[in-house]
């Protein structure tokens, strides 16, 4: 039976490689389509979880979670042999950056030597892992052509880049438009046919895994800059005297040519801080140099200096020496309402804080403990039954949970990276 007509009739089996962030919710979804899934990964964590259908990432709901492995729809395991019995081979594996700032692709390279010898013919193999362009078929490919397949005819290889966003409420896995590019003419129809029976969106097609890699790229450097340009707008007006956020809301009222982004202490997440990196090293092999790219990159690496700057001076001007000051730090995740700390704002922020010897806590209900990769030292949550002791309270994170109008009334001094506390007058409240 060809693989299209096994995707109609749900006979397809599919394996999903690592389960995080896009790993599990991507396995979820196909499972809740009626394919038999299989998530392999090589955190005995995650493994263990899946298989008694605990739950450990935000976007997935736990009890679809527990439902689809009861009813064995869904199992994990660290056996990359299991491979040989399975039609399509999903890839989403971590693709983070070194101490350079360059591509570490060991985690793709690693995935490739241990499925290889389990390959079996009529085959899709799609990676959703972010990357730099030309991945594919650099790394994916050659392996596979080292054992005899023919791209096209025995496997169908494409990429198809991870579309998520944390916490967002109105567009999941499931019904997020995708972007697929594949090998050849047979791989693109193969995997359009795979996507269409899984998601409850749109599938685009472009002509190669390079477009489909790219395209990928552009879209969080496309964001990543255009957060720079807030951030810098924002110092700006800072030293002018004008308030940002009013000029921002100004700006929205015209109806074409702009859209709206919003300064901060920084940004975070796995994809905006680190996929035009990607672009940046793979632009040197072809001699160029993506000088606005790696500009954004600076401004943005440098906003938690700004804010612990701005900080200080609040704290001066009311009297404090910052090494003296109790400080809040309200919200640390990246975004709002989500437990996800990869790459936060926050982490930079207290590592400026404590060569400023100041002394701070924080308040988040969604993290309630996190080791901050920057210093190698732990911190816990506390709770906001003492929030009038502090000299400044600096939100960071603007989690809807929060009670604002409270915050306020209760804080001595707020210093409101998130303007938060929007509609709130109280000269209390300094909005970064």
């Amino acid at each position: 039976m060809i693989l299209s007509e096994k995707f109609l009739n749900r006979e397809a089996k599919v394996a999903v490689i690592g389960l995080g962030y896009v790993g599990l919710p991507m396995a979820v979804t196909i499972a809740r389509k009626g394919f038999n899934v299989l998530g392999l990964d090589v955190s005995d964590y995650a493994v263990t979880s899946v298989n008694a259908g605990k739950n450990y990432i935000g976007d997935v709901d736990d009890d679809e979670l527990k439902q689809l492995v009861d009813a064995k729809m869904l199992s994990a395991s660290k056996d990359y042999s299991l491979l040989a019995d399975i039609d399509v081979i999903l890839i989403a594996v971590p693709t983070p950056l070194d101490k350079y700032q360059q591509p570490d692709s060991s985690f793709i390279r690693a995935v490739m030597k241990s499925m290889s010898d389990h390959i079996t013919k009529d085959t899709l193999i799609i990676l959703e892992s972010t990357t730099y362009p030309g991945t594919t078929e650099e790394i994916i490919i050659p392996p596979l052509e080292k054992k005899g397949f023919i791209i096209g005819k025995d496997l169908f290889v494409a990429f198809s880049p991870e579309r998520v966003d944390p916490g967002n409420q109105d567009f999941k896995t499931h019904n997020t438009p995708k972007v697929v590019g594949g090998m050849t003419t047979a791989c693109n129809e193969i995997s359009e046919a795979f996507y269409k029976q899984i998601l409850d969106a749109e599938v685009f097609v472009v002509s190669s895994p390079k477009v489909a890699e790219m395209e990928k790229i552009y879209e969080n450097t496309f964001r990543n800059i255009n957060i720079a340009l807030a951030n810098e707008m924002m110092i700006l007006c800072n030293r002018m005297d004008i308030d940002i956020w009013e000029v921002i809301e100004a700006a929205k009222t015209k109806p074409y040519g702009f859209m709206a982004f919003y300064p901060g202490p920084g940004v975070g997440g796995h994809c905006i801080p680190i996929d035009p990196f990607y672009l940046t090293w793979k632009a040197r092999e072809y001699n160029y140099h993506t000088r606005l790219i790696e500009l954004a990159g600076e401004i943005n690496v440098a906003m938690p200096e700004f804010v612990a700057t701005k900080a200080m001076r609040l704290l001066n001007k009311n009297g404090i020496a910052v090494s003296q000051a109790k400080i809040l730090l309200l919200g640390t995740a990246y975004k709002r309402d989500i437990e996800d700390m990869r790459e936060s704002p926050t982490l930079g922020l207290i590592v400026e804080l404590e060569k400023l010897n100041a002394h701070f806590d924080y308040n988040d209900p969604h993290v309630p403990e996190f080791e901050n990769e920057l210093n190698h030292k732990s911190y816990k949550s506390i709770s906001l039954d003492n929030l009038e002791d502090y000299d400044l309270v600096i939100i960071l994170t603007d989690h809807t949970v929060y009670n604002y109008q409270e915050i306020v009334n209760r804080s001595q001094l707020i210093l409101d990276t998130r303007n938060a506390a929007k509609g709130i007058q109280s000269p209390k409240i300094v909005r970064l």
